[in-house]
């Protein structure tokens, strides 16, 4: 089985930007390794999103900026094979703003989308992140970024478990 990063961002608005934490899950084998969440100083203290996730200015305002926090997240990718989030394209366009705005490459990882493979694998509709923790009973606290990092761990397990190879 391969190695791979399992990855959740909550943002503040709209912006992709706007990141304001980041949950990390590190798999090797199968198994989950390890497990990391930090908050993130997004670049302007406009929260659309508290409602949401819980997270506001006043949490964040002391805490590190990306770029600041970029050398801690670059280090958790270091011998994945790949990269997992639940609707990628949303986390990857994150992550792509993120290090844009913090004038640092992006991960070079190929992503897999967790939507995508629990509708290939086991035909789940819908596939918000709820309704697959619900249909493999995995926990969820949802728009908490370690559980929905650590959610979308477990479906690729799971999927792995079930002959998925990426």
């Amino acid at each position: 089985m391969s190695t791979f990063v399992a990855i959740d961002f909550e943002t503040a608005n709209q912006n992709p930007e706007s990141a304001c934490a980041i949950g990390l899950v590190r798999v090797v084998g199968g198994k989950i390794e390890e497990t990391e969440h930090f908050l993130i100083r997004p670049p302007s203290r406009w929260f659309v999103f508290t409602g949401l996730h819980g997270i506001g200015w006043p949490d964040v305002e002391a805490e590190p900026g990306f770029a600041e926090l970029w050398p801690k997240i670059d280090q958790w990718l270091d011998g994945a094979d790949f990269l997992a989030a639940h609707n990628a394209r949303f986390d990857r366009g994150v992550m792509d703003a993120c290090c844009a705005a913090a004038a640092v490459e992006p991960p070079a990882l190929p992503w897999a989308c967790t939507v995508q493979l629990a509708r290939s694998m086991w035909n789940v509709r819908p596939t918000r992140l709820p309704d697959v923790c619900r249909y493999l009973a995995i926990p969820l606290n949802h728009h908490q970024a370690l559980s929905d990092a650590r959610a979308c761990a477990e479906i690729v397990i799971a999927a792995q478990e079930d002959g998925w190879v990426f």
